[in-house]
């Protein structure tokens, strides 16, 4: 019998922080809803849930102390409860998704996000800078498919229609624009899903996409027109670079709990921290359909500089606070 007791106590002692977290969120959860749990505790409470399962399979079959029986059994029921019976429509659930999950998922790799920004603008002015001091370097960071017509040999002037003119009210570069939008989204959801691989294909993609967008730069700004390459860029690019550089982030993110998993084994800071990744990944596919609605629409009905620029530097504006305020009502004490 003392055996017995002494078993259960070293049992309890092992366990009993997670169980005493969990209990203090269902209490607060009961009383005042999900909402008043912070983004944090939110993703953490399905884990320390299936914690206290486990404790209570194992409790069971060892025969343990009843009265830790009793007491994983009802903690149990009431997160199950709770985990369980927040059943919402489609619609509910993607609206709560994107005016709360993803701004406070989006803050909480807020360290990877500037690394991601670091490496693609790394990326971005190495290509700038050997373009233009020898074009031929162009087609190494620009695919001749990619590139079409623009190149080096080409004229300004022929540069420079194909940032306004239409022919048969077809935009010149609109066959590029498309063909730039799937490889941008297609980098954007590679860069995240390649984060397992300890973040070194994200690394790659993020600046060979930040040196494609450079050549290209220097390409126009050798013409004299990179004012009017910015303004044709903007209106979709400041949502889709964007996009590109949480993508990348969020790989980055996925990278680094995997490498240094913390309080968490490695499977379990992957369950927690990637599922926060994930998150911002939905949003991102998101920001990349509206990117091409923009690219479709908007940028071929605006043929201003300066509208362009307003258009998407407001875009810009937008984002950067739905992602700093997004979510904050919602979950008191998420950034703390």
């Amino acid at each position: 019998m003392a055996q017995q007791t002494v078993k259960s106590y070293q049992f309890r002692v092992e366990r009993q922080g997670n169980w005493t977290r969990l209990e203090n969120m269902v209490q607060r959860a009961e009383k005042s809803g999900l909402t008043s749990l912070s983004s944090q505790e939110i993703f953490e409470m399905p884990h320390l849930y299936k914690g206290a399962l486990s404790s209570l399979s194992v409790a069971r079959s060892i025969s343990l102390d009843k009265n830790v029986v009793d007491y994983l059994e009802a903690l149990v029921a009431r997160a199950y409860f709770l985990l369980h019976s927040q059943q919402r429509t489609a619609g509910t659930a993607f609206k709560r998704l994107m005016v709360h999950s993803v701004p406070v998922a989006v803050r909480s790799i807020r360290q990877e996000i500037m690394v991601s920004a670091a490496v693609f603008l790394l990326g971005l002015l190495a290509a700038f800078i050997l373009v233009l001091q020898n074009p031929d370097w162009y087609f190494s960071f620009v695919s001749p498919e990619l590139a079409g017509g623009r190149q080096p040999a080409a004229s300004a002037e022929e540069l420079r229609d194909g940032l306004y003119a239409s022919q048969d009210g077809v935009n010149n570069l609109d066959i590029f624009a498309t063909q730039l939008f799937t490889h941008n989204s297609q980098v954007g959801i590679l860069a995240f899903a390649l984060g397992f691989a300890l973040g070194l294909p994200t690394i790659w993609l993020l600046f060979t996409n930040g040196a494609m967008l450079g050549a290209f730069l220097a390409l126009y700004h050798s013409k004299g027109l990179l004012f009017e390459l910015g303004g044709w860029l903007i209106i979709h690019g400041s949502t889709e670079i964007t996009a590109i550089l949480l993508c990348g982030a969020a790989g980055l993110a996925t990278a680094r709990h995997y490498m240094f998993p913390g309080k968490y084994g490695r499977l379990e800071a992957l369950a927690v921290h990637g599922k926060k990744a994930g998150i911002v990944a939905f949003g991102c596919i998101v920001m990349f359909l509206a990117a091409g609605l923009l690219e479709g629409f908007a940028r071929q009905l605006v043929t201003s500089d300066a509208v362009r620029y307003g258009v998407g530097l407001s875009l810009f504006a937008m984002w950067l606070s739905y992602f700093i305020y997004g979510g904050r009502n919602n979950a008191p004490g998420d950034d703390a």
